[in-house]
């Protein structure tokens, strides 16, 4: 398949819990090549969900770090802690199709159910997928707790969320996937892989999936570029999507830099900041050298 669309629309999504590093830096300035290359644009979104653990110094951060890779994107910029109603309208068109379940389970009972079972299927993150144990609650006893105040977060459904899309469309679920070029290939959607997965949290009322499928359908995002490491949850956004009645996106899922231990550069592994590198004496175009030649390499023909 081809693409047809009149503008492209980029979008680079850092979350304010930590300094940026080079794979950040990776990932933006393929979104801002891109972006470029095809004469379309390049969207900064805060993803700020988690209030607990994101502080306004490393938001200030991303901001002065992607201007000293020279990046520029247009404004406003988008905070997701600003948008939690428009969550929190997804979550309800969920509910209304009887697609969301509370549960009031805490990650300990969880794990004690589990544990019990190491041989018990995981999610592509590596999660054991939830039993089921608040699912098969009877409506009276979920009122009842919620009436008493019980906290709860709310999970998808899976069983019913696949049968919803197979009544629509009587069809697998997919997404096209780009490499460089026009030229995509189309994947088959595993939503199943993740189970009744968690859409929102006790302590956060919207999850990573929910927000970013809203998000990329409010401001219009045509092409999402990100890390092969959310390769698999392109699986469950597409359902979300889908039943959310959203468009979906192109897609490319690009390689991961890692460290010399083969792990992926990450924050809670203290991979070296963008900034310590600013301050060792690294240049811009000394970070971008290390990369390649991205126009060489993720060349995207308009």
């Amino acid at each position: 398949m081809t693409r047809t669309y009149l503008s492209h629309i980029f979008r680079f999504a850092p979350s304010p819990n930590g300094y940026l590093h080079l794979g950040h830096a990776y990932s933006a300035l393929i979104n801002h090549e891109m972006a470029q290359t095809s004469g379309g644009s390049l969207l900064l979104r805060i993803e700020d969900i988690d209030i607990a653990r994101c502080r306004p110094e490393f938001e200030q951060a991303i901001y002065e770090d992607l201007r000293w890779l020279g990046l520029s994107w247009e404004e406003p910029v988008r905070r997701q802690s600003e948008h939690f109603d428009a969550y929190a309208q997804a979550l309800t068109r969920l509910e209304q199709q009887g697609l969301v379940y509370p549960c009031f389970c805490s990650r300990g009972e969880v794990a004690g159910v589990l544990s019990a079972h190491p041989d018990w299927p995981r999610d592509p993150d590596g999660s054991p997928l939830y039993p089921g144990t608040c699912k098969h609650l009877s409506p009276s006893e979920r009122r009842a707790r919620l009436a008493a105040g019980q906290p709860a977060a709310l999970r998808l459904d899976m069983e019913a969320g696949l049968a919803a899309v197979n009544a629509r469309l009587g069809q697998k679920i997919g997404w096209q996937e780009y490499g460089s070029g026009m030229q995509g290939r189309e994947v088959s959607a595993e939503p199943v892989l993740w189970g009744d997965a968690v859409l929102s949290r006790k302590d956060i009322p919207a999850s990573y999936h929910i927000a970013v499928v809203v998000d990329d359908a409010l401001q219009g995002v045509t092409d999402v570029v990100r890390g092969e490491d959310l390769f698999m949850a392109t699986g469950l956004h597409r359902l979300l999507q889908i039943l959310l009645e959203l468009p979906a996106p192109c897609y490319h899922h690009h390689e991961l830099l890692r460290d010399a231990a083969g792990r992926k550069l990450s924050k809670s592994l203290r991979a070296k900041s963008l900034r310590t590198l600013r301050h060792e004496g690294m240049t811009p175009d000394e970070v971008k050298a290390q990369f390649g030649l991205l126009r060489r390499n993720f060349a995207f023909v308009p």
